[in-house]
């Protein structure tokens, strides 16, 4: 799938016509939950079905194109799946139990609703009857590529800067790229973004930490302007847009540089070893949450992941247990405060925490990957001309 983004140029109207159809979406997808939660054996077709009784009792929900009311329920049976494997996963903690949500910023078409202008590629018209009409895309990508029988779905999204139309595409994105012969595993940290098992790291960029005065002067001016109890001014709403813009700026620079750093890693290496954070975890510790979430280790995850994908390379998720604890040389356990980056075993080894958990984590993976016979189709995909066994000895003897 391609996902190609674009920024829409519309009227007031139509902006007023956008928000009432992710409002209507917002509806129809709690209004399934809720269907779900008074009623025993609810399936995923039954919230399909319950979409046409919610139309037939609201007209503004019939003003929605049928099957936008439909991908609002799929939104609700998503939640509701996702708890039900939770449950039967067994996993500890909160199971995720589906919620009414408030904060909805987009509405979603799949094949009918919307089409597209043909002659200019840059103007789509939605003809259902919510009237958002004929909209102006703003962008580079050029959807005279792709007929209407590839593009799935259509979505609408409001940020803090305006609206943005994603065409969802269905084709092949994967590319074949020279083989590097060569295997990393990455350690996450907050020093570095990552640490290598051959001593390369990569800054943390801190875009969060950066921008801290900027967001604590908007903050400020939000604050002072907030009437409680009162209708709020239009100075408060044009300060609570410029400190929208400036978290959507933020959030674009962390996404931006997780992608430019996973597309390099991807490119320059066949097998990708990391550690399988639970970020969510993790953030718990009042300390380090705000460090942990401005460097986006989850971002970056799933760009490796992705273009590990795209170009055919290997990415394996390895276990964090004690990778920074073992020594890599000998195996022994050395244990260790935060505060210190050196590793020092009685066995005489000594280098950087970082790379020696990434020499680990390495080696845990081709464990992992000898046994699951991984390695089998990895060199089938890359046409390495290799055995398993003499493949996985070459990046053994890299990684030491």
């Amino acid at each position: 799938m391609l996902i190609l983004e674009f920024k829409i140029k519309a009227t007031l109207a139509q902006n007023k016509a956008i928000e009432e159809a992710i409002r209507t979406t917002q509806f129809v997808r709690n209004s399934c939950i809720r269907y779900w939660m008074d009623n025993q054996k609810v399936g995923r077709y039954d919230l399909n079905k319950y979409c046409a009784v919610l139309a037939k009792e609201f007209s503004f929900a019939n003003e929605l194109n049928s099957m936008a009311r439909q991908s609002a329920a799929e939104r609700a049976w998503s939640a509701i799946a996702r708890f039900y494997d939770n449950c039967k996963r067994k996993i500890t903690g909160k199971k995720g139990y589906p919620r009414f949500r408030r904060n909805v910023s987009s509405v979603e078409y799949k094949t009918t609703g919307w089409s597209i202008d043909r002659n200019t590629c840059k103007h789509i018209n939605f003809t259902d009857k919510k009237k958002i009409g004929r909209l102006k895309l703003i962008g580079t990508h050029d959807l005279r590529f792709y007929s209407d029988d590839l593009i799935k779905r259509v979505r609408l999204v409001k940020r803090a800067d305006g609206f943005y139309a994603q065409f969802c595409i269905d084709v092949v994105v994967n590319e074949e790229v020279e083989p590097s012969g060569i295997a990393r595993g990455l350690d996450f940290g907050l020093k570095f973004a990552y640490a290598d098992q051959l001593g390369y790291t990569e800054p943390n960029p801190r875009f969060y930490r950066k921008s801290e005065k900027r967001l604590a002067k908007l903050q400020r001016r939000v604050s002072k302007k907030f009437k409680r109890g009162q209708p709020q001014s239009n100075n408060y709403k044009k300060s609570r847009q410029k400190l929208a813009k400036q978290h959507l700026k933020i959030s674009r620079q962390r996404e931006e540089w997780a992608k430019k750093v996973a597309r390099c890693v991807i490119k320059s290496t066949d097998f990708i070893a990391y550690e399988d954070l639970k970020v969510l975890n993790m953030v718990k510790n009042h300390k380090l949450a705000k460090s942990i979430s401005d460097i986006g280790w989850y971002s970056l995850r799933v760009w490796i992941e992705y273009f590990g994908v795209k170009f055919g390379k290997t990415t394996i998720a390895v276990a964090p247990h004690y990778t920074s604890v073992d020594c890599s040389s000998c195996g022994a356990k050395v244990e260790k405060t935060l505060s210190t980056r050196t590793h020092k075993c009685a066995c005489g080894v000594e280098l950087c925490r970082d790379r020696n958990a990434a020499t680990n984590i390495l080696r845990s993976s081709l464990r992992t990957v000898g046994h699951t016979g991984t390695w089998a189709e990895y060199s089938a995909l890359n046409a390495w001309g290799e055995s398993t066994s003499t493949l996985a000895l070459a990046i053994q003897s890299q990684a030491s």
